[in-house]
């Protein structure tokens, strides 16, 4: 079995993705084939003796998609330097053909660059660039400004869209316009004499095909994807569209045709307008719709630039920087202070100090020396290494980090939008009804224009436009409200599911903590005062990078200490710093440092001991080999966690907290804020796997956090709520973004998802409320006991008064008030 992914093009629904899948598994050879609508890509697991990825791609293509074609080939532009003719381009052109792993290159004398694409699993750029030199001429520096084509195409998509949406706008409101101001007699602004439909109803009826033809053709596709969906009976909301403009654009050809043969009353049945208005709101949601599917692949864009683009590689005792996907395992790597690790390895040679907070949330960068591991993207904050690669590409921790977010993003049961669900059964329900009711009354005696007036009557009425704005509508004034008070929701399937979490997981650091490291307590033996203490400790920090002695400086600054001259320091990687200040050696670090030193530490052991207990570093400080004191540092709770805890906890919520920390700090501020399940230790990918358990038992989780090893968990939860303090990845990942960082901000969006949901169910009620008694009166079971028919007109009339409520009760919404 094989395994392989496809990217599509054309799908517009849940039930396009469906479409698809269903095209694909039918094939013989088929093991598997998932269709993930947010990536809009299919994965299929197949027999490649029977089936064939040109086989896949063709039933898509059948199925009325496109398949985007991915190179599997690296292109790169080398700017070179010394041609002076054309034999010189086709010399460095037939050198560079030469080589193994080259399948197209192109010397253009002109711009003085080679356009090469090769396969880098044969041959390195580097190899490439010898190639050109030994040539006689020079590589020079390569752009390293690289194009994202998916990126490229969803721009392209969006801007069409919207120019679709400008174009029928701009000839719907006039088409309303014409249509509407005729039958209000009190409009100061009446229409021209000349286009007036009572004097000049022909006249009248051809300026609206006339505008309303252009609107048809920017919304040509819910007609080609509507009807062929329809056709193979699986209709979605392109068909809703199409059938119900369908109708009424035909309903008024046919009024226009009874208008030519002098039947100028007919005038009053044109329902272009009605057409026209239909097909522009919908390209507006479209467009709305095709922003916010382009943001779903961001999260994983923006993890794949956490990695450097190039890697310098030790090649016979030669620095060569390579491009990142060059680097073989066993390649010998260095990193500078202040550069990012380019792949997994174990460190050679040389000391340092890595911030790993992507991969661990930490803020506190980790001690490398020789044999120790280094993870890709991490950043290298003070010394040199050299260090052997022993992870590449797909299988660096990073990478598997994004594959994480990838299948979460997939393995998530999308929650099925309520109005395509209706359209399956709703639509041909209606259609059936309608063509019923057409042929009772024709077969009964009645002419074809009774009954054609009955079917468009059916058709109108039972035209879910209230049906279709009974959920955006909801979620439209909710997210507002949501907006208003600090809280982005991004759609209204994070909106639906809200109300559904009964278990909340918080990330420890940066989301119930500050994540800034704080002093919290000084303690001093007789040797030294309080203050003497804190501004020796800062003195000597002051030239430190380590978040630790960052937290001292910050503290002395804080009570604005005079900081003393250092004459003399070394730093002692993993231990802490030494010092002399004043003439005084001063040591200052952690107890191995003290224990190595043989400094006696019997006086604060009590002491020390508490404050581990309590979540805090001890930071020890002895002064000429004695104790002086300690300062202990720690990251301080927010002061809205507790509130925001109790309050879930009042709403029957379950609270848990998650964190890579050690067990004896996660539960000392679990402790401090009132959490009871406390899950310690926990590596990126196990946060995740730790949603999926809570999921497994049938709860729907909600995951809360800050960091980019936080994006997995995001994601698998039902709901993931990123705060504003948090890194991009975390708020892209994440299906609620809190701008204030409050955590209160958690109870307000619950609450506030419970309220739109009951507006979304009472929309829904008067919708199918409208439908249920409009249906039968507009199938002429009132003309039947010898009351009226229903006009189309007013049909239509009732199908407004439906939308009208609707929106009318979303507005209700305005009044929510936040939790504070």
């Amino acid at each position: 079995m094989e395994k392989d992914s496809i990217k599509i093009s054309g799908m517009t629904c849940a039930a396009c993705a469906q479409r698809v899948q269903k095209a694909v598994s039918k094939l013989e050879g088929i093991a598997n084939a998932s269709v993930n609508f947010a990536t809009e890509k299919l994965s299929v697991e197949y027999d490649n003796q029977i089936a064939s990825v040109s086989n896949i791609k063709d039933a898509v293509e059948k199925a009325g998609y496109g398949v985007i074609e991915e190179s599997k080939f690296n292109n790169v532009t080398i700017p070179i330097g010394g041609m002076t003719c054309a034999a010189c381009a086709q010399r460095v052109e037939k050198a560079i053909a030469k080589l193994e792993g080259i399948t197209k290159v192109s010397v253009n004398l002109a711009t003085e660059k080679a356009t090469v694409e090769y396969d880098s699993q044969i041959i390195r750029l580097s190899a490439i660039k010898q190639c050109i030199e030994k040539t006689g001429y020079k590589a020079l520096e390569i752009d390293k400004n690289t194009v994202d084509e998916d990126k490229l195409r969803k721009e392209k998509e969006i801007k069409t869209l919207w120019t679709k949406f400008i174009i029928a706008t701009a000839f719907g409101i006039p088409l309303l316009y014409f249509a509407m101001i005729p039958m209000l007699s009190w409009w100061p602004f009446p229409v021209p004499k000349a286009l007036n439909p009572m004097l000049f109803p022909l006249r009248f009826a051809l300026l609206q095909i006339s505008l309303v033809t252009p609107i048809i053709i920017a919304g040509y596709r819910f007609y080609t994807v509507g009807f062929k969906a329809l056709f193979q009976r699986s209709p979605n909301m392109d068909s809703l569209v199409a059938i119900g403009t369908s109708a009424a654009i035909i309903f008024s050809i046919y009024n226009t045709y009874e208008i030519m043969n002098g039947n100028f009353k007919a005038v009053e049945s044109l329902y272009y307008e009605t057409a026209g208005v239909i097909i522009a709101l919908i390209l507006l949601g479209k467009s709305l719709e095709a922003v916010s599917k382009g943001k779903t692949s961001e999260a994983i864009k923006k993890l794949m630039g956490l990695a450097p683009k190039t890697a310098i590689i030790i090649e016979n005792d030669k620095e060569v920087e390579v491009p990142i996907d060059e680097v073989e395992i066993g390649d010998i790597i260095l990193v500078k202070p202040g550069e990012k690790i380019p792949v997994d390895g174990v460190v050679l040679e040389g000391n340092t100090s890595i911030d790993e907070a992507m991969l661990t949330g930490e803020s506190m960068p980790v001690d490398k020396k020789a044999g120790d591991k280094v993870f890709a993207a991490s950043i290298n904050k003070n010394g040199m290494i050299k260090f052997k690669a022993t992870k590449v590409g797909s299988d660096t921790a990073l990478a598997q980090i994004i594959k994480l977010v990838e299948d979460a993003q997939g393995s998530k049961a999308p929650i099925a939008q309520m109005a395509d669900i209706v359209s399956g059964y709703f639509v041909p329900i209606v259609c059936g009804l309608a063509i019923l009711a057409f042929l009772a009354w024709f077969l009964t005696g009645q002419s074809l224009a009774f009954s054609l007036t009955i079917f468009i009557s059916v058709i109108v009425i039972a035209c879910p436009c209230a049906l279709g704005l009974a959920t955006p509508t909801a979620i439209m004034v909710g997210t507002g409200k949501g907006a208003e008070n600090g809280i982005l929701i991004k759609g209204g399937e994070a909106l639906e599911t809200t109300h559904k979490i009964n278990t909340i997981v918080f990330d420890k650091t940066g989301t119930i903590t500050e994540g800034k490291p704080e002093v919290t307590d000084i303690l001093t033996t007789s040797v030294v005062t309080r203050e003497r203490l804190l501004q020796i400790a800062a003195s000597g920090e002051k030239g430190s990078e380590h978040p630790l002695g960052e937290a001292i400086v910050r503290g002395a600054e804080k009570e604005k200490l005079e900081f003393k001259k250092v004459e003399q320091f070394e730093a002692i990687p993993g231990h802490g710093i030494e010092v002399v200040i004043d003439g005084i050696n001063v040591l200052i670090g952690n107890k191995k440092l003290m224990d190595n030193r043989n400094i006696d530490l019997q006086e604060l052991k009590d002491s020390s001991d508490i404050l581990a207990g309590e979540g805090k570093t001890p930071m020890y400080v002895a002064m000429e080999n004695k104790l002086a004191g300690i300062i202990a540092v720690a990251d301080v709770v927010k002061e809205s966690s507790a509130k925001a805890i109790r309050k879930l906890q009042s709403m029957g919520i379950e609270v848990a907290m998650i964190t890579g920390d050690n067990r004896k700090t996660a539960e000392a501020i679990a402790k401090q804020v009132g959490i009871d399940r406390v899950l310690a230790e926990v590596l990126p990918q196990d946060k995740s796997n730790e949603v999926k358990k809570l999921q497994a038992e049938g709860k729907k989780v909600c995951m809360v956090g800050d960091g980019i090893n936080d994006a997995p968990a995001l994601v698998q939860a039902d709901i993931g709520i990123a705060i504003g303090s948090g890194t991009d990845v975390a708020m892209e990942s994440a299906d609620i973004v809190l701008m204030r960082s409050d955590l209160m901000d958690v109870p307000t969006a619950i609450n506030l998802s419970k309220s739109t949901i009951r507006n979304i169910k009472q929309n829904l009620f008067w919708a199918f409320g409208y439908n249920v008694a409009g249906i039968p009166i507009a199938a002429g079971i009132l003309h039947l006991f010898g009351g009226p028919l229903l006009n189309p007109i007013f049909a239509a009339a009732a199908m407004a008064f439906s939308s009208v409520s609707v929106v009318s009760n979303a507005l209700r919404l305005k009044r929510f008030k936040a939790y504070r």
